[in-house]
């Protein structure tokens, strides 16, 4: 049990630099990992939502109620600037339409639980990182395939009933369960608590691996185009939820949050719409897949930027 924890810190730790490895070996070698099911990327998802369930409390949602503007704050701006930045820059760099759907859906999806790990280290407002994490999350099923079907319905046939179906089996269900062993099964779930990094990280490990392999011709011929258009969105989308902040004149640790939480992504959700909605186009999967990578990489680096950034505490 001690060499599983240690191991599940290491790869906490060094996550994003796995990460990278495991990419690419699945875009230079992928035979390497072309074992690993595209079928099974809706399953591995469960698993990583399961976990995230595990770590929520009621606690984790009282903020609802004792600061609602932040909350309020963070839902319209994971759900408008993100969407609105992957539309426009899928018009600005002309992209075809699997990538297209491909990068809205990134954009529509909520927050990822990485962003709760880097506010931590960034010394960002933490409980309002998670808050909006799970706020959000619980948004989704309705609002990811509306803001979807908006974006994309003129060019592209949306079933926003398959993907709230989607979105509910594999994330909202896994969740609940999680949480509800949490509440009643605590002292288990505090056992097993420290193995979570590491069942995350293969998890994730294993989308990207699987979506990469299988599509490593494509992603090389139009890689440049697809890493640009994703790191400008998670770039901006850091720096726009770091504006809105500024602009409501919230405090440092809360702007960190706002602009952590909106620029980070639940990416391997968008890879599992992808792979569920998007069937007929195999590359709709791959700016998730990406984004999955580049993300862990930013936050790293946003990370030591924003805690070398220290200022007043909590209002």
């Amino acid at each position: 049990m001690n060499l599983l924890i240690k191991a599940s810190s290491f790869v906490g730790k060094y996550m994003a630099v796995i990460v990278l490895v495991i990419t690419a070996v699945a875009l230079f070698i992928p035979k390497a990992c072309l074992w690993i099911s595209l079928s099974w990327i809706n399953w591995l998802l469960m698993v990583i939502m399961f976990g995230m369930g595990l770590t929520l409390k009621f606690e984790d949602f009282k903020l609802i109620f004792t600061r609602p503007k932040d909350i309020i704050t963070g839902c319209i701006a994971q759900f408008t600037i993100m969407p609105a930045l992957a539309f426009i820059l899928s018009a600005i760099f002309n992209l075809d339409a699997a990538l297209t759907a491909g990068v809205i859906l990134v954009g529509t999806c909520p927050g990822g639980t990485s962003s709760n790990v880097i506010t931590y280290l960034s010394k960002g407002d933490v409980a309002l990182s998670v808050s909006m994490t799970s706020v959000n999350t619980l948004l989704a099923p309705f609002l990811t395939p509306a803001i979807t079907y908006i974006l994309l319905s003129k060019t592209i046939n949306v079933d926003i009933v398959s993907m709230f179906v989607s979105i509910v089996t594999v994330v909202i269900i896994p969740i609940v369960l999680g949480f509800i062993i949490n509440k009643f099964f605590i002292g288990f779930t505090q056992k097993i608590i420290k193995l979570l990094p590491l069942v995350s990280v293969i998890g994730i490990c294993m989308i990207i691996a699987s979506v990469v392999s299988h599509n490593a011709s494509k992603i090389l011929s139009t890689g440049l185009l697809v890493f640009t258009v994703v790191i400008l969105h998670n770039i901006l989308g850091y720096a726009f939820g770091f504006a809105l902040g500024k602009m409501l004149k919230f405090n440092q640790q809360k702007i960190k949050a706002l602009s952590i939480e909106t620029g980070m992504q639940n990416s391997g959700l968008a890879t599992s719409i992808a792979n569920t909605s998007f069937s007929s186009m195999a590359m709709a999967t791959v700016p998730g897949a990406i984004f999955s990578v580049w993300h862990n990489i930013s936050g790293a680096i946003l990370a030591n930027i924003y805690n070398r950034w220290n200022g007043k505490k909590y209002n």
